[in-house]
């Protein structure tokens, strides 16, 4: 947990690239990001030499050993004058680490031109391919050499004095992604870390679990997992399973360059330095994993449709539709392997709306796999991003049904204000939810008044497979007892006496 003091470096960090001309919040963690993978490859050059000097034994290098590769190194620019760095950062830094091949960046030759790097063996593709491999596209926008001067000096204090640890590393990166407020154009935005967190909760990995997020944003659901394994099972893991926590556990798709390079970034801040982080329409045609995962964790796009012709056929037999909210329950089915679990986001017209579409894949969930928990959120969940009112949906895939009874939860507060300003709060239903959701047979004798309780299969295929909670959900009405009439007319009598003694009292002052 990063503290004020620290916060308050990285809002410094954050109003000198504002005041340089940058205000869009994406565009400021997307620089910030280039500036730490920078910094981060000199740190593991910084490694190689100290242990190359204490073993003799040679290793690899990231940065050419010619005076213009040396002079890349975040160690070496980061005293010199403004100017320089920032001719340097633009000029030779940027330009290289967009031509990173196998763990090695490029030198520049007699000219001054980057040379290529040929493909084949040497160097090591470990904690940075993941990223490199979205560089193609990226921009260096940092205005001026003094902007960019004061936002080394404050990375450069807060990693020397305040983040030395990788957990540390994590929890400045993530305060830096909560101050993304604006939504995508398809309605896709961050999921809160709580929310996050609850719905890891729920599923429970282990380090044998392969996590897909098919709409991964910034990488946080995955991240979330992989905090809750290493907190869960750190002291226990083999070092096979290590090797597999690294990288081939945790999988993420989206569409956007930007929040691939973010998510990468991430995911390396975590300890997960070989991701499977792809560039994929995870609805289209061109995406042809089936049956691969153990785990979706997902807080899929809201808005957004895609053109009929470019999607899955298999999706297409699920739910005949081009909404991305329906999709993509169809698509966690076809990724997950059989026994798979997922918990994901969907908005409450999936719940409960009556097209063709929408009952199909509610049917599919309920009669041919294992429907088993409905989680209804309050609106303000969401907020600054958007009110929209959203539900929790886990189930297991198991193509051959197994939904007897759905558990509902009815949350009230998630600890939070439900306002914009989403300020922290006492009351909050998530520990509740967790408790409750993993003890089904206390939920049993719970009635429809109550804030959770369960309803039959049959019960909901009865209604059209509604899965909204206000449709089981029973008010009870408690009635009010008033005075007798009498009582009200001499109470209404009394006070008017009193009101007219008052009004005498004021014209005698006059």
């Amino acid at each position: 947990m990063i503290t004020g003091a620290v916060k308050n470096k990285i809002d410094k960090i954050w109003t000198d690239i504002w005041a340089g001309g940058i205000t869009n919040p994406l565009t400021v963690i997307e620089q910030l990001t280039y500036l730490m993978f920078i910094r981060s490859l000199d740190e593991k050059e910084l490694e190689a030499e100290e242990f190359e000097n204490a073993s003799g034994e040679a290793m690899p290098r990231i940065f050419p050993r010619s005076a213009a590769g040396q002079s890349m190194r975040w160690s070496r620019f980061k005293n010199s004058d403004p100017r320089e760095i920032y001719e340097i950062m633009s000029q030779r830094v940027f330009p290289a680490i967009k031509k990173l091949r196998h763990g090695r960046l490029p030198d520049f030759n007699a000219q001054g031109e980057l040379e290529e790097i040929e493909d084949g063996p040497g160097g090591s593709e470990e904690g940075v391919t993941a990223f490199a491999r979205f560089m193609d596209d990226a921009m260096f926008l940092i205005p001026t050499p003094q902007v960019l001067q004061k936002i080394i000096t404050g990375l450069d204090d807060l990693y020397e004095h305040d983040i030395a640890e990788l957990d540390m590393q994590g929890d400045l990166y993530e305060y830096m992604l909560g101050k993304l407020a604006t939504a995508g154009q398809n309605g896709q935005f961050r999921t809160p870390k709580h929310i996050r967190e609850m719905m890891v909760e729920l599923l429970e990995p282990t380090p044998d679990d392969v996590i897909c997020d098919p709409a991964c944003g910034t990488a946080g659901f995955l991240v979330s997992a992989s905090e809750y394994v290493r907190r869960r099972y750190e002291d226990a893991m083999t070092p096979e399973q290590w090797d597999h926590f690294a990288g081939p556990m945790f999988t993420g798709f989206d569409t956007d360059r930007t929040m691939l390079r973010i998510s990468a970034m991430n995911l390396m801040l975590h300890s997960i330095s070989a991701p499977e982080i792809d560039y994929q329409d995870s609805v289209s045609k061109q995406n042809q994993v089936s049956e691969r995962y153990t785990m979706c964790l997902a807080n899929p796009p809201f808005k957004g449709t895609v053109d009929a012709e470019s999607i899955h056929d298999n999706l297409k037999a699920v739910t005949n539709t081009k909404k991305t909210e329906l999709l993509f329950l169809a698509l966690f089915l076809r990724m997950l392997k059989k026994g798979g679990q997922c918990a994901c986001i969907v908005p409450d017209g999936v719940l409960f709306s009556s097209t063709a579409a929408h009952k199909s894949i509610r049917r599919e969930l309920v009669e041919n796999h294992q429907l088993r928990a409905v989680i209804s959120m309050p609106s303000g969940v969401f907020k600054p991003y958007a009110g929209v009112s959203t539900a929790v949906l886990v189930f297991t895939k198991t193509g051959a049904g197994g939904t007897e009874n759905v558990w509902f939860y009815d949350m009230r507060t998630d600890g939070f204000s439900l306002d914009d300003k989403r300020g922290e709060i006492s009351e909050n239903d998530i520990p509740d939810i967790i408790r409750r959701f993993r003890d089904p047979e206390g939920e049993a004798g719970r009635t429809r008044t109550e804030q959770s309780f369960f309803v039959p299969r049959a019960e909901i295929a009865e209604n059209g497979y509604d899965l909204s909670i206000n449709k089981y959900k029973k008010t009870e009405y408690v009635p009010v007892e008033y005075p007798p009439a009498g009582e009200i007319l001499d109470e209404l009598e009394k006070l008017e006496q009193e009101i007219t003694a008052g009004l005498a009292e004021l014209r005698g002052m006059l």
